[in-house]
């Protein structure tokens, strides 16, 4: 699962990444509001820990602005200000939770880990496109009439982008900059690996790769015809 901080302490940011990191999450790390705004647009988090005191546009800002734009990701907004109002305020624009600096990263951790079991709070937990659903809550997928299929957390976050992208086609730099990060440093061809290890879980029908343009999910379990190839130009 990825997660976004927001945070103008740099030093803080990155502790709260590193314990975020060492739990098994991929974090992205953003110190300005308007940053924020961006990132949050172009990647599906499953959770946002926002500070109040931030540049360019602040957190109560931040939070009411995604939410205006339908953005459901949890959110947990963090603070050095005291005071029951500032609470009620950051409730009010959005936000799932509240946590006054200094925190303890335990206590910390353990309120993203209530977030991500309550997942996004006007969502629902199931995805369907054409005969494909997928559970959020269970990691798997589905055809129509068929049996469940378990999925690692990186097939669902792949699956699940495509799927929430659908029926558009997603380059494979976009899912790779969705699924593993901006800074991801390895090897592109991850994204075909995981495309490879969804098909055989799901049929091959379950992606399509659109040639010198990216991946697309249309929900067809029965797809006759092969406009593709295995690879695609990012």
């Amino acid at each position: 699962m990825r997660l976004l901080v927001v945070d103008d302490e740099v030093r803080l940011a990155t502790s709260i990444a590193r314990a975020l990191r060492a739990e098994g999450f991929d974090v992205d790390i953003v110190h300005d509001g308007n940053d924020a705004m961006w990132q949050a647009g172009q990647v599906d988090y499953a959770a946002i820990i926002l500070d109040i005191m931030l540049p360019g546009r602040n957190g109560f800002a931040v939070c009411r602005d995604l939410r205006a734009e339908g953005n459901t990701t949890p959110i947990l907004m963090l603070t050095a200000k005291d005071g029951e109002y500032d609470e009620a305020e950051a409730l009010d624009t959005g936000a799932d939770d509240y946590l006054r600096k200094p925190f303890s990263l335990v206590v910390l951790l353990a309120r993203i880990r209530a977030l991500l079991r309550r997942g996004p709070a006007t969502s629902v937990d199931a995805l369907e496109v054409g005969e494909l659903r997928l559970d959020r809550g269970q990691l798997s997928a589905t055809w129509r009439d068929g049996e469940p299929t378990t999925l690692t957390p990186r097939e669902f976050a792949v699956l699940e982008h495509l799927t929430r992208h659908a029926p558009d086609v997603v380059s494979k730099q976009g899912l790779i900059d969705a699924v593993w990060g901006y800074d991801f440093a390895g090897d592109p061809n991850i994204a075909e690996v995981y495309v490879g290890y969804l098909r055989r879980k799901l049929g091959r029908d379950v992606i399509r790769t659109v040639r010198h343009v990216g991946y697309q999910v249309d929900g067809r379990p029965d797809t006759t015809t092969e406009s593709t190839s295995d690879g695609a130009d990012g």
